[in-house]
């Protein structure tokens, strides 16, 4: 009898875990080709998520006015997934409101929410203090931005892009040159005014339910780490790690992150 269980445990196929990820503004899929390419090779699935006038999506930064618009794809992913798989979600920067936004839409679907060097407003921008927190204060590096008036010259700019002479000294410090030669290559306006118009509200699950965990980049020029710092204290996660890293840890330390967030997954049981 003791045999027989034996041997249909060994049959039994283990469930492959599900790593989401998801950038940030004015990036794309193609950012995760690294981390990417080290969970499959050590087996775990992983989806790379464009969102709305990013990557591969040719939609025009400049026309897409509000959160949910910029965030349809990933819902729509979301809405996708079957409701007895549980995924673990990584969101960079920006990519952080869409991690949000799923757990309080989606969060029986969520095994765990992993902030890199992200945004973690639990209501989005709500108040002052959100938007100290969660949105890059660059002012001190100049005039930084190249910026579309989608509604006018005479409204706000509707999207943004950091200069190509800044990229590097501000979002790639500590990473490979040939990365950020890529980015340069690759990065698109992000849709501002949808991004600080992000707002949440509890759904169906409290998201408070939904394991969190935060990685600090404690080089970072973007969102910087009393920024980071802030935002854990206001809203603790589970767990805190850190990463010698500068903005773009999936450029400048992929082995340290590729463990960290394996390291993340399994707190909360990855099988």
């Amino acid at each position: 009898m003791g045999e027989e269980v034996a041997c249909n445990m060994t049959e039994m196929p283990l469930k492959v875990p599900h790593f989401v990820l998801v950038h940030g503004i004015g990036g794309g899929s193609w950012c995760w080709y690294k981390i990417r390419c080290l969970m499959e090779n050590s087996g775990y699935k992983v989806s790379c998520i464009d969102l709305k006038g990013s990557g591969i999506d040719r939609s025009d930064a400049k026309t897409i006015l509000t959160f949910d618009e910029y965030n349809k794809p990933f819902t729509e992913f979301m809405s996708s997934l079957p409701n007895d798989e549980k995924v673990i979600l990584v969101g960079h920067s920006a990519g952080g409101l869409s991690l949000t936004d799923a757990t309080h839409k989606f969060g029986k679907k969520i095994r765990l929410a992993i902030y890199l060097g992200a945004t973690m407003l639990k209501t989005g921008f709500c108040t002052e203090q959100d938007v100290k927190d969660g949105i890059p204060d660059l002012s001190e590096y100049g005039d930084v931005y190249e910026l579309e008036f989608g509604l006018g010259p005479d409204q706000p700019p509707t999207s943004a892009l950091i200069k190509k002479e800044f990229q590097r000294k501000i979002v790639y410090q500590l990473s490979p040159q040939e990365d950020s030669t890529l980015a340069a290559m690759l990065l698109r306006p992000g849709p501002i005014k949808a991004l600080v118009s992000a707002r949440f509200e509890e759904g169906m699950i409290n998201c408070d339910e939904v394991p969190r965990v935060y990685i600090r980049t404690t080089q970072d020029r973007v969102v910087k780490p009393e920024q980071q710092e802030e935002m854990v204290k206001r809203w603790p996660p589970a767990e805190v790690y850190v990463l010698e890293s500068d903005h773009s840890p999936f450029f400048s330390t992929p082995f340290l992150l590729f463990g960290l967030l394996v390291k993340a997954a399994a707190s909360v049981g990855i099988y």
